[in-house]
This record gives C-alpha cells, structure tokens and sequence, in this order.
C-alpha cells in the first residue's frame, strides 16, 4: 500500500515514531516551537493521517491517543522509492552518481554501501 504523506504529516509521525502513544496534546508541544502549529492544525493532520490510514486513534481512554500505523521503515522506503521515481526515472545509479558528484557521498559512504549489497 503506497503510504501517501505530506511533509507536515512526516512531521508528526516522526513525533510518534520516537514515542507512542501520544495526545493530541503532547504532539502540539511538541511541535509548536519549530513549527508555530495550533491545536487546530494538529487536529486537522490527525484526522487527515487516520483517514489515509498513517495513524491509529484510541479513543477508549479520557483523551484520544493516536500511534503510527506505520513504522519509519516502512514510510521511508516508500518515500524513496517515490523520490527515486520522480527525480531519478527510478534509476538509482543515477541517484548515487548525482550523491558522488556533489561530494554528498564519502569514500566510506560508499564503502558501506559495498558491504551491504554483498
């Protein structure tokens, strides 16, 4: 299932991804200071996550909790994959090359990722 996420819900799911469950309460400070988000805009993402299905909601407790339902993992692939799609016309040498030429990508850098393709 393609995970459809945008840059303000990434931001709550990280929120979630380090600690869950979580109110809507203590997702809003957490991120009110980088973010200047009210309750009203978390309230609105929240809603919007559950609908596509990126979110889980208990509401058996006195205040609602909410929980990834999906994991970092599984989010970032499908993230990749897309920005690979997009950018890259899903060749990911061409990714690789770009990281190399650019200096984003060390020596090490590529060394581990040697390793991990053996």
């Amino acid at each position: 299932m393609p995970i459809q996420c945008t840059d303000a819900e990434w931001k709550i799911l990280e929120v979630l991804w380090d600690k869950a469950p979580r109110t809507m309460s203590e997702i809003t400070h957490e991120l009110e200071p980088a973010t200047g988000w009210t309750r009203h805009t978390v309230i609105t993402l929240l809603k919007r996550m559950e609908e596509k299905g990126t979110v889980r909601v208990d509401d058996s407790g006195p205040a609602k909790t909410y929980t990834p339902a999906v994991s970092r993992e599984e989010a970032s692939t499908d993230q990749t994959r897309k920005f690979l799609r997009h950018v890259f016309k899903g060749d990911a040498s061409l990714l690789i090359n770009n990281l190399v030429q650019s200096g984003q990508l060390t020596a090490e850098d590529i060394q581990e990722i040697l390793k991990s393709v053996k």
